[in-house]
């Protein structure tokens, strides 16, 4: 397939792409992979890339260093789970890595997880306190890694006393706050924060938000594309990369028993309502735990409809999966374009 000739710089929407997992890979191979994905997505316009962070995977710092390293404006985006580390040790990771190489990183907060990763840290935290945790949490680093002052903090879950950021943060170098979740805790919390709401997007035809900023409004998406010149041929890719396995099918119904995420449970329950017949929108790729979003599949013209909805609503971000190669950051840049003829 001949290089698509686009650019995601030429779209009103802030584009992610994500890093593999870590344990798919041996030795240095993983560091091959991490540098040709961190290179072809700011060479096809994108604005940065997500990195995952569970019991299981590499240390995301670690790697945002690299990404950092091998790009001149990508943006790490981290995710960030209180349960790992203190909020100055955080905050001090984030100035460091800004004295370092000059650039900002983001955010992911992340209140939940996997449910067998907490306990085995000992987090016994139920869902609506982990919200509230995270808050106190995100708000800690946000008054540290902004103010030239000592900070003291007095919460439920967090207290510092009179303490001073070194080295500081310069105001360009600020992070950008996102927020995963779908639960109404979920988008109080986000708005507390001020932080860009992350959702794992329903099927177009019965998505419905608001495009104001106010408490609940939803500012983007987490999904993964794959669009080709011809339906038959993005359908032939999209079996050959996601097949059904019985393996993958036992391993969701495992993980959705002991999730208590509001996102998990809303599409597995979409999972046995959907047919594929005609549609875009398609949750195999979760249902056979490949992956952790929903997909659009299709040829260009119908994905970029399919995908308007959204950007109709008022998303300004997407999240995009781990790509298999270029052709990927490529296509799904050309549906985004598309997208914007079917606006309103």
């Amino acid at each position: 397939m001949q290089k698509i000739n686009t650019s995601a710089s030429s779209i009103p929407v802030d584009l992610f792409t994500t890093i593999p997992q870590s344990v798919e890979f041996e030795g240095t191979s993983f560091l091959k992979v991490i540098r040709r994905i961190s290179q072809q997505s700011e060479s096809n316009g994108y604005k940065g890339v997500l990195i995952y962070s569970d019991n299981r995977l590499a240390d995301p710092w670690t790697l945002a260093g690299e990404i950092l390293s091998e790009t001149t404006q990508l943006i790490p985006m981290i995710a960030l789970q209180p349960v790992y580390m203190h909020p100055y040790t955080v905050a001090k990771k984030i100035s460091t890595l800004g004295l370092l190489y000059n650039r900002p990183v983001a955010l992911n907060l992340i209140a939940g997880g996997f449910v067998n990763d907490l306990k085995a840290l000992g987090d016994q935290t139920d869902h609506d306190k982990r919200y509230d945790r995270l808050v106190e949490y995100a708000e800690i680093i946000q008054q540290l890694v902004s103010s030239d002052r000592p900070v003291s903090y007095d919460g439920h879950f967090y207290q510092i006393s009179n303490i001073k950021l070194q080295p500081g943060l310069p105001v360009e170098l600020q992070p950008t706050y996102y927020l995963s979740g779908s639960s109404e805790k979920a988008k109080e919390s986000a708005a507390r924060l001020g932080a860009f709401l992350i959702e794992y997007p329903e099927p177009a035809r019965t998505y419905t938000k608001s495009v104001s900023r106010e408490p609940g409004s939803i500012d983007g998406i987490r999904m993964g594309i794959l669009a080709r010149e011809t339906r038959e041929e993005a359908w032939e890719s999209a079996h050959r990369r996601f097949p059904e396995t019985r393996s993958g099918e036992l391993s969701h119904i495992l993980a959705d028993r002991v999730s208590d995420s509001e996102w998990h449970r809303t599409l597995s329950r979409q999972t046995g309502q959907q047919s594929n017949d005609g549609q875009v929108y398609w949750l195999d790729p979760f249902k056979y735990y490949h992956t952790f979003c929903p997909y659009l599949v299709g040829d260009y013209a119908e994905v970029a409809k399919e995908l308007s909805t959204y950007l109709n609503e008022g998303c300004h971000t997407c999240i995009l999966d781990i790509p298999v190669s270029e052709i990927d950051l490529q296509s799904t840049v050309k549906v985004f374009e598309m997208a914007q003829e079917y606006q309103m």
